[in-house]
């Protein structure tokens, strides 16, 4: 394949080959009908894990034998859904030559019976009494069930038939008639006089519409089942699925909450923009999709594209060109004059590839055949009765543009849906279809709100600057003459100095990306500067409580430009301290956070294979790839020397050479002559011996350590001996277990070595195949704690107003929290050290989050400690600690406390990491009492105790006060 399987996927692909080849020997030994049913949530890449498994069985693997003459029919209930996984295929799969994929067309297709390896498409539309495939006539052979039937009979031990029910954009009679349709290939049609497929892989998002279709059959079943946790951990789609509706007491607000979209999408654009150009990424460019009315009369769409167009270009200060936004209207392929723009029609399937589209208008032809991660903003001018349609839509908008969570910006890790005709319970009718039978328990979360009440606020580390006069208090304002009461000695307000009011809403707001290349794309074109609007509103200037007479015995009438003259230059407010600064501090320290997994993904010879070629193209390590290679060709060597030294070796070449063909000889009657002796004949080719070291090779994780190998060693009086030798090395079981326990050290050695330096690399891209290698091959795996720039929390209306979050509002400078009773008190005693600088809450589970692993009842569990502090430090310029508050009568306390003190010991540069309960001072009141990890004894004594009591004595004796 073309694009690396995430770790879920990989799982599922193992699971599914097996149970085929399980399925295709069953059958063969008992000619009964095997059914494999896979299921997987919306938005797991199942296409893309039937297109490997279609690999697998053409070309072979590790485990399996190749069979290019297999073949593979795939079925689904839509020509778009056909299209759509024909071109994922085409794309991704690098071994799938062209033209191996068919389309089955009544046009030109008339086969006795399918060839050998291809993948032929077929949908049930084609399949009805009225099409021309399955009616015989002049121009026409051999109907399409003819040509099925005759497969079977001549071809079943190497024919798969898929069913794709993933996504059933079908309703009622036609839903029927399709299930029908796709029940004659599971339980055969007499009336078609077609008998069961002999192996069926049938893919869904939900096992209820599967077990449905194949219900009443005489098959045999083998299931296979991705979990959402399993999706949800792997960053293919998004956090979450935000959906905007209006309140309860709003009338006609669709073009103000289509505005309201337009502002978000410009948002993403910004947001996506900025975090591309700085990571050297190919730009995203996200959609904006809009669901518009069916037409009546001879309109074609009751919705007002006029409007809309104006109101989108409104917002985003932009008007559209040709070629930028377009529709995917059923009832015509020709182009929309709107606005004196031309909206082209574009097939769905295409949408996602063509990088200059913005904007899509569309009616109901998106949620099959259509897969377009870069759509991140939708808007619906739909009705509430059609909330299960629109839960087929957001199936298909919640996988992540760059197939992965984005921890710098977590703002681009939302997909938001805007539905101005629902309210809270026809959005919960959407929720309800998302984790039923459309979305198939959809691993996303799904939150709904008004348009006014936010559910998450946004916290970055870089807040807009406050700006404040440098203000003269003997120097008259504009405030001073506006104010006075000319018909009175004294004044209303007077004034010695200025205060400033307190408004962000008026301060003047700069482009933070001033200095931002012009060639990065815009909503606009792709080679337009991407600039802001600068606000001109003025700053205000307030008036204190302040008196002084004598400033004001000479209130008078003052010349305009002597006022404008008065006016003070703005200076920026300096924080609290510098954010970006303890960030990267942070960022920089290489403290451990760890990944815990219940099972491993990868074995130890694949994940040291990523981690050297990862060090390569990183520069930390040019040659890495190169040494491991050449390191496993010498054990390769190593072996051969040991076999030609023992005498061993030709006798084993000649088994590789040799392969028996067995056979009976008959009489013209049948009978068998000499008593069924099976003679032995001997072949030697270089085809077999090539079809070995391919197999070899695959074992050998297809690195290429054969030709590295042959390279280094090869005889040039027998060029072929390389290959053998590598074909004896695999063959022997020892060989192999010595292999992999030279991968598990030299992985762990490179891991433990260059670490630190990953921390250090400008890049998101390396950083996170750095951690998807190390999780994928280890349970509990290492990784470098690292903040994002940006995130998203829930948002607390009566929670408190933090200054000292390391993260806050960008407009505010605060963040709003709610913390419970013994949080906000640990945090209040941190608040009174003269070292303090700020705090960070740890978020349970966040992607970002710092992890640390414990063990309790023998079982390895992650724990996410509630605060990171941050303090100044003479030497270093600021020191970390990490606090976890937890009440003494959990049952993990001694778990928890055994894996802070593992933590403490493995990461020295941590300043404090301290268990918090509540106990007794000495005066009898209640107070936080600390057991400090990072200390050497204390750690030694956690490290023995054995009980929750004997942590209960440690706190006792060693535990402190504040």
């Amino acid at each position: 394949m073309k694009v690396e399987l995430f770790a879920f996927q990989k799982r599922a692909l193992a699971d599914i080959r097996m149970k085929t080849a399980e399925a295709m020997g069953s059958y063969q030994r008992t000619h009964a009908p095997q059914v494999v049913s896979f299921t997987a949530p919306t938005g797991a890449g199942k296409t893309i894990i039937m297109a490997s498994l279609i690999e697998s069985i053409f070309f072979g693997d590790e485990a399996y034998s190749e069979q290019q003459d297999s073949i593979i029919v795939w079925l689904s209930d839509s020509p778009q859904l056909n299209e759509q996984s024909k071109l994922k295929i085409d794309a991704k799969a690098d071994k799938i030559r062209l033209g191996q994929c068919v389309t089955v067309t009544e046009d030109s297709f008339d086969r006795e019976v399918f060839e050998d390896g291809h993948i032929y498409f077929l949908n049930t539309q084609k399949l009805s009494k009225t099409s021309n495939l399955t009616k015989n006539s002049d121009g026409r052979t051999y109907t399409i069930w003819q040509t099925i039937s005759n497969t079977v009979r001549d071809k079943s031990d190497r024919l798969y038939f898929i069913i794709d029910e993933a996504h059933r954009g079908m309703q009622g009679r036609e839903a029927g008639r399709a299930t029908t349709i796709m029940q004659k290939f599971i339980k055969g049609s007499e009336e078609d006089n077609i008998p069961p497929m002999p192996v069926v892989i049938g893919m869904s998002a939900t096992s209820q519409r599967f077990n449905a279709l194949v219900e009443g059959t005489s098959s045999t079943i083998h299931k296979s089942v991705v979990t959402a946790d399993e999706v949800r951990a792997s960053g293919l789609l998004k956090d979450r699925i935000v959906i905007t509706y209006p309140e309860e007491d709003a009338v006609n607000t669709d073009m103000a909450i289509l505005q309201a979209a337009a502002d978000d999408w410009k948002e993403k654009w910004d947001h996506w923009t900025q975090y591309c150009f700085e990571q050297h990424y190919a730009y995203v460019n996200p959609i904006l999709v809009i669901q518009v009315l069916n037409g009546s009369g001879s309109k074609l769409t009751d919705t007002d594209l006029s409007d809309c167009l104006s109101k989108i270009e409104e917002r985003i200060g932009f008007k559209f060109e040709n070629g930028q936004v377009v529709h995917t209207f059923g009832q015509t392929t020709s182009a929309v004059t709107v606005n004196g723009l031309d909206i082209e029609y574009v097939e769905p399937s295409r949408i996602s590839d063509d990088r200059n589209i913005r904007v899509v208008f569309f009616k109901e032809n998106l949620s099959t055949g259509w897969d377009c991660p870069r759509a991140e903003t939708m808007m619906s001018f739909r009705h509430a009765t059609d909330a299960t349609y629109i839960a087929q839509l957001l199936g298909r908008m919640v996988r992540t543009p760059m197939q992965m969570h984005i921890q710098v910006d977590d703002i681009l890790n939302d997909v938001h849906l805007y539905l101005p005709y629902f309210n809270a319970d026809t959005v919960k009718d959407v929720v309800d279809a998302l984790q039923s039978s459309e979305g198939g328990e959809i691993p996303t979360d799904v939150f709904g709100q008004t348009i006014s009440g936010r559910k998450f606020d946004t916290l970055t580390v870089k807040p807009k600057k406050k700006k404040q006069e440098n203000v003269n208090p003997n120097q008259i304002t504009i405030f001073d003459l506006t104010n006075t009461d000319q018909n009175d000695n004294t004044t209303t307000n007077e004034t010695s100095e200025s205060v400033i009011l307190d408004d962000p809403s008026q301060e003047t707001t700069r482009n933070s990306d001033e200095t931002m290349s012009n060639t990065r794309p815009s909503i606009a074109g792709s080679e337009r500067v991407n600039s802001s609007v600068v606000s001109t509103e003025d700053d205000h200037v307030g008036v204190s409580d302040n008196t002084d007479d004598a400033t004001h015995e000479n209130n008078h009438q003052v010349p305009e430009e002597h006022v404008l003259e008065t006016l003070q230059e703005e200076v920026e407010v300096e924080d609290l301290f510098d954010r970006e600064e303890v960030m990267k501090f942070i960022n920089d320290a290489g403290l451990l956070s760890y990944n815990v997994r219940s099972v491993t993904v990868n074995d130890y010879l694949v994940s040291l294979f990523k981690m050297a070629h990862l060090l390569t193209i990183s520069n930390l390590h040019k040659e890495a790839i190169r040494e491991v290679q050449s390191e496993i060709a010498d054990m390769i060597h190593s072996y051969i020397e040991e076999l030609k030294s023992n005498g061993k070796y030709e006798d084993l070449v000649l088994q590789v050479k040799q392969f028996k063909l067995a056979t009976q000889i008959f009489d013209a009657f049948g009978e068998t002559v000499d008593n069924y002796y099976v003679h032995d004949l001997f072949t030697t080719t270089d085809t077999d011996v090539d079809r070995q070291f391919r197999v070899a090779d695959s074992k050998l994780k297809n690195e290429g350590i054969g030709n590295v190998y042959g390279n280094k060693y090869m005889d040039i009086n027998d060029p072929n001996g390389f290959k053998i030798d590598v074909i004896l090395f695999v063959a022997d079981d020892d060989n192999l277990k010595n292999l992999h326990n030279y991968a598990e050290k030299r992985f762990h050695d490179l891991n433990d070595k260059y670490r630190r330096y990953i921390a250090t690399v400008d890049s998101d891209k390396i950083r996170r195949l750095y951690d998807t290698i190390v999780s994928d091959g280890d349970v509990v795996s290492k990784h470098n704690f690292r903040l994002p720039e940006t995130i998203q929390i829930p948002h607390d209306s009566d929670g408190v107003e933090y200054r000292n979050h390391l993260f806050v509002d960008d407009e505010t400078g605060f963040a709003k929290l709610k913390l419970n009773t013994w949080e906000t008190g640990v945090i209040e005693e941190e608040e009174k050290q003269d070292d303090f600088i700020c705090w960070i809450r740890n978020p349970v589970r966040a992607p970002w989050a710092l992890c640390i692993p414990y063990e309790i009842d023998t079982i390895t569990k992650p724990t996410y400690p509630d605060f990171i502090v941050v303090r100044r430090d003479d030497i270093l310029g600021y020191v970390i600690d990490i606090l976890e508050p937890h009440n003494s009568e959990f049952k993990d306390n001694l778990g928890k406390a055994k894996g802070f003190a593992e933590y403490a010991r493995q990461n020295p540069g941590v300043g404090r990491i301290q268990l918090i309960r509540m106990g007794k001072d000495a005066a009898g009141k209640n107070k936080f009492k600390r057991l400090d990890m990072s200390k050497s004894a204390i750690r030694d004594k956690v490290s023995h105790a054995m009980t929750n009591d004997e942590l209960d004595h440690i706190f006792d004796t060693d535990g402190f006060f504040m």
